[in-house]
């Protein structure tokens, strides 16, 4: 089958399944999944809208424990006996009574051919209609706030009938409304400089079951209403709605007074606490959302970013790699721990951000990133982009229910060939074990389920996995032919009931090794994208240049491992069709804002790559390599074009979609033609055509994304000019000459390298790299300073050239040396398959400084250490026994011998004296058998009666 008939194909399993496969066919053996280079995974879209899915009203049919695979058209049915084997476990199962008048003719929707997706309208109903908290801050200008309190309203009517909402304000204070009070507005108050635990939130609003409200008398404690004593903050929108309106357009901005050189006081931690604490207690694993509007960074209380002082700036990317980042941390951690919190519960965090500095997205991301929530950044409240995305988070489908879910999770089954290796993505591990869960940890590994919270027709998850055959052609042939997954997403849907969506994938293992089944079976576009989410994860824990070499080095091994060639001989590379545009998607990736840091702000990386792993195939490598379109008078209608400088033509317009902006640009002539009006006049109806058609087509792009991206219109020449020449494969530069373009084409100021230099380059490496071995094993020693991290400049030489992340295995020496800390000592790296096993090669002398016992000392700050503390005797032979092996001598008592001079040049003694008084009697004394174990418990020891335990060591 031709590569655009398997295009096809795999076009419409999206389609139906919502996935996307790197390999559609899957390797035999663990040797083979090996020299893959890049890993078995799966792009999945669970909730990717598709009307034809049936939604069934009845409970799923599952396997017995500890199996519960759901019932799937790829099972054995036998309709006499009234049995299914399941396809993963091959365990007989039972069919329901309900199954009892099926026939050939008349099966289940579940076991149809066409059925591999499929949803369950589960009986159990949620617990709470859905949930909405505003946290609203108000240190912000009138106009700001105003469009905020417009959006709020105008989400009121978008809202279920029966939709609980909520409404907390924040600036120096932060406060929460109690909406079902009628009389007047009356809300309860937080200090904003104080950090507020679970307990406390809890109490002081009244939300323990029991408990009196503060400042009401117990004689006059009012009757609970149904939802307990949350009921006084959440009102269903049906029952409340003009109290909730009348509440939300009195919102005032913050009254506390700014000075000219301070930024405003705002307790963004201290009202996200409240909001998870008071969801966290009346609403657990019910589905809510808290949807959080910032207008500034947080500059007191928990989770500050920067302090009030405007002279003081907030963190750069240079300030984080220098380590000058006075509340990052502690900040993160608080974060971080709110956002456990939320994604236990279920509940879900949304951030939308207006303005035009950074308000700390940075440390608060994993809000979101744990919680499936959005995160939008813009630079007004008052801008259409805040505006028509925030109504989109509302959208509906047919039958008039919001396209989100709810507490959702999603869980993995695969059959005895796969593994599952780890998820990346907008969720948190539910820390389940069981045999789909592999031996290597890719993401967030280590279970075969995670937590997601919450789920829209968008979210994507990237799910790696690895071949847990051991290989062999022997074990090809005796066992199955293909290899399974599948996919139980369970989830709150809108309209007040559980979902489960169930979508089982099988696909044919490989031949022997070299069957060309396997390369044919590469999917370049879903490859590109489940790579570059592992290169974002790596950014986030490794330096940039890491990753970049990664990326690097795993495109070499790609190209040699799969392209035609010889050796030595670059011409004559050729790759696959499948393979073609793979090396221009890295091209892409290692240039793009996703880990490319510069020009860009802390706050607005974490906004990149929180879309990039939330988006599908198509929207992400739109992400990775931006799509541009030409127009001409010429040419009827739109014409692809070169991501390239070549492409700009001064008689073209060029419309580029890079998923967050989209741009149209004029070249030189059209901007002449435009600016001279020459489209108003008569006769000129063709320009007219031509300038409105890139403007229809951006539109419809516009049209259905999420979050709305930025419209730009520019000339050639002008400063907006810059966004599409950031991205244009530079050809011609002021350094080269024109590259298949003329005179007409672009010249671009920059110093980075151009496609072709790049693709010449790989080349030249793909044909020349050696073979790599998976199998080869690889030993280094280094000398460090146990439990201290080592300085990545001096590992790096040693260990980059094999592929090792230096930060990485700085931390693992670390660790594994801990007992060691403060001392010098050698540790053994042993390498194979690019992963390193650490440990500790003791010498004489670290031996003996342990055995001393003393607290552990700053090599850095203290210099010269001196080590005048005794050691037992009993604890020298015990070292001597320990070291025998890597001695000369061919004695017990020639090993102890040495051990005693190296606690001389050491400078401790022995058992109070001098090692060498103690190493002159141990030469001068013999003794019958082995040096005594009890010598501790000799007050005045006796060295004259040790002789030579020769029969301890053998001779050599």
């Amino acid at each position: 089958m031709d590569y655009e008939a398997l295009k096809d194909q795999w076009s419409d399993v999206e389609d139906r399944d919502g996935l996307r496969l790197s390999w559609n066919t899957f390797p035999s053996s663990r040797m083979e999944a090996s020299r893959l280079v890049v890993p078995i995974g799966a792009i999945y879209t669970p909730l990717k809208e598709k009307p034809d899915t049936p939604i069934l009203q009845y409970e799923p049919v599952t396997c017995k424990q500890p199996c519960r695979a759901v019932l799937n058209p790829f099972a054995n049915v036998d309709i006499r006996a009234r049995v299914w084997i399941c396809p993963f476990c091959l365990m007989r199962n039972p069919l329901p009574p309900h199954y009892k008048d099926i026939t050939e003719q008349t099966i289940p929707p579940e076991l149809h051919p066409t059925s591999t997706t499929i949803e369950y309208q589960l009986a159990r109903p949620a617990p709470a209609p859905p949930i909405f908290v505003f946290v609203v801050d108000t240190c912000q200008e009138e106009d700001s706030l105003q469009a905020v309190r417009d959006s709020l309203v105008m989400s009121l009517s978008l809202l279920p009938p029966n939709a609980l909402v909520g409404l907390i304000t924040y600036g120096t204070m932060t406060q929460v409304h109690e909406l079902g009070y009628a009389e007047c507005a009356k809300s309860y108050v937080f200090r904003g400089n104080k950090d507020y635990t679970a307990k406390q939130v809890q109490e002081m609003l009244g939300l323990v079951a029991g408990a009196p409200r503060p400042g009401v008398p117990p004689q006059q404690q009012p009757q609970r209403a149904p939802l307990g004593p949350a009921a006084r903050f959440l009102l269903p929108v049906q029952q409340a709605e003009f109290q909730i309106t009348n509440v939300l357009e009195q919102m005032q901005r913050d009254p506390w007074p700014v000075a000219n050189d301070k930024r405003p006081l705002r307790c963004t931690g201290v009202a996200l606490s409240v909001a998870v604490g008071l969801l966290e207690t009346s609403f657990q694993n019910a589905g809510g959302r808290i949807m959080a509007f910032l207008s500034g960074a947080a500059t007191e209380g928990p989770g500050h970013v920067v302090s009030p002082e405007l002279k003081e700036p907030i963190r750069s990317h240079h300030d984080i790699d220098r380590d000058n980042i006075k509340y990052y941390k502690k900040a993160v951690k608080f974060y971080d721990a709110l956002a456990k919190r939320a994604a236990n519960n279920g509940h879900i965090v949304d951030i939308f951000a207006g303005c035009l500095d950074q308000v700390g997205l940075l440390e608060m991301k994993n809000l979101s990133n744990y919680t499936g929530g959005h995160m939008l950044l813009t630079d007004s409240f008052t801008s259409s982009q805040f505006k028509q995305s925030f109504i989109r988070v509302f959208d509906k489908d047919a039958n008039d229910n919001l396209l989100m879910g709810f507490n959702a999770s999603l869980e993995v089954l695969t059959t005895k060939e796969l593994k599952v290796t780890g998820l990346i993505g907008h969720a948190i591990s539910l820390n389940k074990k069981s045999s789909s869960v592999g031996e290597t940890e890719c993401g967030i590994g280590n279970t075969c389920a995670w937590k997601m919270c919450g789920i829209d027709p968008s979210s994507s998850y990237g799910v790696y996995f690895e071949i847990a055959n051991q290989g062999g052609p022997a074990a090809v042939q005796a066992g199955p032919q293909r290899g399974m997954m599948q996919f139980l997403t369970y989830y709150q849907h809108s309209s007040g009931h559980y979902h489960l969506r169930v979508t089982t994938v099988a696909r044919p293992l490989s031949g022997p090794a070299g069957d060309p089944t396997l390369a044919q079976s590469f999917d370049q576009e879903a490859a590109a994208v489940l790579m570059a989410r592992i290169a974002v994860f790596k950014a986030e824990v490794d330096d940039g240049p890491d990753v970049l070499r990664w990326v690097d080095r795993m495109l070499i091994r790609l190209c040699s491992r799969f392209a035609d060639y010889r050796k030595d001989d670059p011409t004559s590379f050729r790759l696959e069709k499948n393979f073609t545009l793979y090396p221009q998607f890295m091209f892409h990736l290692r240039r793009s804002q996703f880990l490319q840091v510069f020009n860009n702000s802390p706050d607005e990386t974490a906004f990149y790559r929180h879309v990039l792993n939330h988006e599908d195939a198509g929207d992400s490598l739109v992400m990775i390599q931006p799509t541009l379109d030409s127009y001409s008078l010429e040419q009827e209608g739109s014409q692809p074009v070169l991501l390239d400088s070549a492409s700009i033509q001064p008689a073209h317009i060029l419309l580029l979609d890079t998923f967050f902006h989209i741009l149209i640009f004029h070249g030189e002539t059209i901007a002449e033609w435009r600016k001279a009006g020459y489209q108003e006049q008569e006769g000129y109806e063709n320009l007219k055509a031509l300038l409105e058609q890139p403007k229809e087509d951006a539109r419809e792009l516009i049209s259905d994304r999420f979050p709305l991206p930025r419209f730009i219109v520019c000339d050639a020449g002008g400063s907006q000019a810059r966004f599409l020449l950031s991205k244009l494969n530079p050809s011609t530069t002021h350094t080269t000459g024109g590259y298949g373009g003329g005179v007409s084409s672009q010249t671009i100021f920059t110093d980075d390298v151009s496609l072709q230099t790049f693709m010449d380059h790989l080349m030249k490496l793909a044909v020349s790299a050696p073979k790599f071995d998976p199998n080869e094993v690889k030993v280094i020693h280094l000398r460090v300073t146990g439990g201290e991290v080592g300085a990545q400049s001096a590992l790096a030489p040693k260990i980059g050239p094999l592929g090792l992340s230096p930060k990485k295995i700085g931390e693992d020496i670390a660790k594994n040396t801990g007992d060691w800390k403060g001392l010098r000592v050698t540790v053994k790296l042993t390498i194979q398959n690019r992963q390193a096993a650490v440990s500790v090669v003791p010498s004489a002398s670290s031996l003996v400084i342990k055995a001393l016992k003393e607290p552990p000392r700053d090599r850095k700050k203290e210099k010269n250490i001196k080590h005048t503390k005794s050691i037992p005797f009993d604890d020298i032979v015990e070292i001597a026994r320990q070291m025998k092996h890597r001695s000369m001598a061919k004695s017990l008592q020639g090993v102890v011998l040495e051990i005693l001079g190296t606690a001389f040049s050491v400078g401790c003694q022995v058992d109070g004296r001098s090692p060498k008084d103690v190493s002159d009697d141990v030469k001068a004394g013999e003794i019958d058998g082995e040096f005594s174990p009890g010598i501790n418990s000799i007050p005045a020891p006796n060295y004259s009666n040790i002789v030579a335990d020769n029969h301890l060591v053998p001779e050599e």
